[in-house]
């Protein structure tokens, strides 16, 4: 379908979060999907959420299966009745497979698939005060929009600090961040792989490489942590949120999302798995243990920890996750230096319906933590985002003109 010079709506991301938003926005009125436009570099719905799974080999989301796309809480219940064996106990958490399957039934019910265009946004800038935006794509192309949502995540891969000292030159492949591990390529018979970091995608990476043959080193800079979700389900619907609701200091939201969050976890069940590895001599878990300094020495990594241990490895991989700064965000420098407003920590305070200060530019994701709260980045926040955006979207009197 060729691509338009000018739109209503663009939504910039075809995964999880934009997918919600379109599901949500139809729902109520099935009219704007012919004055919709979907951006994404792969031209297709939920291809960078499969392309993660795959490469890392994971079995099943970490969130139950009410928590996904369509508006009715059961629907992906409703769609699993002959598919029970693809909820994973004891949370009813989908399959990979399961989940996928179920987004496409999305995508075909509202003939989603030919409103998804293949391409990659370079920047985004407010037109004629704010009242339209242009969204620039590579090869120079242009279209301009009366709204935009950009539901792309909006994280940037995060490196620790020692990454940048090092001083000397090493095989790229060597030194990974997660999101570039592809298990599937790879043979690592005899290798030994050390993986940095202590939430759930370390655990899935040191079972797909010992799979592989790998012996593996994960360092982790504090305990590892046990919970099922990464954030507490009362978040959802309890005193915890209508806290946050009330709270008008956005420092005070931002320590809020911190406490809520407290860094990486892993599930009971990887634990298990984890300890198991351990007794059999193929996982060495280094906890309370940090990096200050790594030196590609002949074929190998020597690894300086900060209690004075040093760990030899063939390969290193960060699972260190994501960083959400909108200061350093590309797409949003025009939309910052046009309409500048408050940043907390690297989140941007927006309004109640997630839109930028001045601009029909609204966000979700992570990086509309401030009013959603914790849960923001996850498949409950996206349901959260999209019932404030999909307000502002269809009641002509929250339209900014």
């Amino acid at each position: 379908m060729h691509l338009p010079t000018q739109t209503d709506i663009a939504i910039i991301g075809a995964g999880p979060h934009a997918l919600t938003l379109a599901a949500h926005l139809l729902r109520k009125r099935s009219q704007m999907q012919e004055k919709m436009v979907v951006l994404d570099p792969s031209g297709f719905w939920m291809h960078q959420w499969q392309r993660l799974f795959s490469m890392l080999e994971i079995s099943h989301l970490r969130s139950p299966a009410a928590h996904q796309p369509d508006p009715n809480p059961q629907a992906l219940h409703q769609f699993a009745k002959y598919r029970a064996s693809e909820l994973f106990s004891p949370h009813d958490l989908p399959g990979a497979k399961l989940f996928q399957d179920f987004c496409q039934t999305l995508v075909c019910r509202w003939q989603l698939q030919q409103r998804v265009h293949r391409a990659l946004v370079r920047q985004i800038t407010p037109l004629k005060r704010g009242s339209c935006l242009r969204i620039g794509l590579s090869g120079g192309k242009s279209i301009t929009a009366q709204r935009v949502v950009l539901a792309m995540g909006g994280g940037m891969l995060n490196f620790p600090t020692w990454v940048n000292k090092i001083t000397t030159p090493y095989p790229k492949y060597k030194l990974c961040h997660s999101n570039e591990v592809d298990l599937r390529q790879l043979r690592l018979q005899g290798e030994r792989v050390l993986i940095v970091g202590g939430g759930l995608t370390s655990g899935h990476l040191a079972v797909g490489a010992v799979a592989r043959g790998a012996q593996v080193l994960l360092l982790s800079r504090r305990r590892l942590m046990e919970k099922w979700f990464d954030t507490d389900p009362n978040w959802l619907n309890s005193s915890h949120s209508q806290k946050f609701v009330a709270e008008r200091d956005w420092e005070a939201r931002w320590e809020m999302i911190q406490q809520a969050r407290n860094g990486g976890s892993v599930t009971p069940d990887m634990m298990a798995h984890l300890r198991q590895l351990e007794q059999a001599g193929q996982v060495a878990l280094h906890q309370r243990c940090q990096v200050v300094k790594a030196e590609w020495r002949g074929d190998r990594w020597q690894v300086r920890c900060q209690d004075g241990a040093i760990l030899e490895c063939d390969r290193i991989w960060l699972a260190t996750g994501t960083k959400l700064d909108a200061t350093q965000n590309p797409l949003l420098a025009d939309v910052l230096e046009e309409f500048p407003t408050g940043i907390v920590n690297g989140l941007p305070v927006l309004d109640d319906h997630l839109r930028w200060q001045g601009c029909n530019l609204f966000l979700m994701g992570g990086l509309a933590a401030l009013q959603i709260g914790p849960t923001a980045c996850n498949l409950a926040g996206a349901r959260m985002a999209s019932d404030r955006i999909v307000n502002a979207l269809t009641k002509p009197s929250l339209v900014r003109s």
